[in-house]
């Protein structure tokens, strides 16, 4: 499996990262939206993308509708992991289509469970 993080604090890609990659996924990491977007663009096939909400030159947001107007693009999973807490934010970013919502700071069980419940862990593995 194949991660791209995206997070404009590289503490907390490395974060994001040191979770993901012992669960099996190889972890490509962005500063901000338009980092990721080029290396869609330039080939990277990923299939999961952990998406900062805040970020300079593009922002996360953004970055969801991008990646869901492009139809090659479609069977990438979407997870915002973000500050941003508020339900209008959330319900936002998910019609936009996101998969998933996990807001900082947060466990590395909650990204287990949340991997799980898309269907990119084997329960087991959450706990």
């Amino acid at each position: 499996m194949r991660a791209l993080v995206i997070d404009d604090s590289r503490t907390m890609r490395r974060i994001v990262s040191r979770i993901l990659e012992p669960l099996g996924y190889e972890v490509t990491e962005a500063a901000h939206g338009q980092e990721a977007l080029d290396l869609l663009t330039g080939g990277l096939e990923v299939d999961l993308a952990c998406i900062d909400w805040n970020m300079p030159v593009m922002d996360g947001f953004t970055f969801v509708t991008e990646v869901r107007a492009n139809r090659a693009w479609r069977d990438i999973t979407l997870m915002m992991v973000t500050t941003e807490s508020e339900q209008s934010q959330i319900v936002r970013a998910l019609a936009a289509g996101a998969h998933e919502y996990l807001v900082k700071p947060f466990t590395p069980e909650a990204l287990r469970e949340k991997l799980a419940l898309l269907g990119l862990l084997p329960l087991e593995d959450a706990r």
